[in-house]
Parts: structure tokens; C-alpha cells; sequence
């Protein structure tokens, strides 16, 4: 990422909101650090900092959903990640297309 400065937390991680390029629909959001969206630019396929096992992980890589990357952006104070990708199945662990199948008030 050229001359771009992104703003990792205090625990160097960055969230990604991982959207599917064709529908525009929200899939899931994630956790990034440098290794994890390093590894995403040179696969062009997902990778995520798993904050409760402490370790990298690679979307699909079990499931075989994997979502190959179209374009990453940022927001306006570098402090977000856009993943825009083309999902190989469903993005929840559920089995649903999207981590965001629930309402608030009510499934």
C-alpha cells in the first residue's frame, strides 16, 4: 500500500468489513494486522488475525469458502479496511451467505 498510512490499534490490528463486490452485500467483519493484510495482497485471498486463538487464520481454508479479493480500500482516516471480494460460499460459519442474517429486535 504506496505511501499509505493505516492506523492499527493499540494492539496493531485494523478491522476489514469484508463485502461482496457484485452484490455490494456486508459478509463479515474481521481483524487485520500487517502480516495478515500482507498475506492478503499477495494471495488475493482473505486472511484474518483471530483475536481469540491469538493466530492467523485463511478464510476457507477449512471450509473451502474462501473470498478472492477484488480491491482494498480504506476509509478517510485510514483506520478501517473495505474488502471487497468474490466469495467461494458463505462468509458466516453458520452456513449463512452473510454474518449479518439477525435483526436486534428479533431473528
Amino acid at each position: 500500500m504506496n505511501n499509505v498510512k493505516l492506523k492499527f490499534d493499540s494492539q496493531n490490528l485494523i478491522p476489514a468489513v469484508v463485502q461482496d463486490a457484485n452484490s455490494l452485500q456486508v459478509l463479515m467483519v474481521a481483524w487485520m494486522n500487517e502480516e495478515s493484510l500482507a498475506l492478503t495482497q499477495e494471495t488475493a485471498e482473505t486472511h484474518f488475525w483471530s483475536r481469540s486463538r491469538q493466530e492467523l487464520w485463511h478464510k476457507g481454508a477449512t471450509s473451502g469458502n474462501v473470498q478472492r479479493v477484488c480491491e482494498i480500500r480504506y476509509d478517510c482516516d485510514g483506520d478501517t479496511l473495505l474488502v471487497l471480494v468474490e466469495p467461494a460460499g458463505p462468509a458466516c460459519h453458520t452456513g449463512k451467505t452473510s454474518c449479518f442474517y439477525r435483526r436486534l429486535n428479533g431473528d
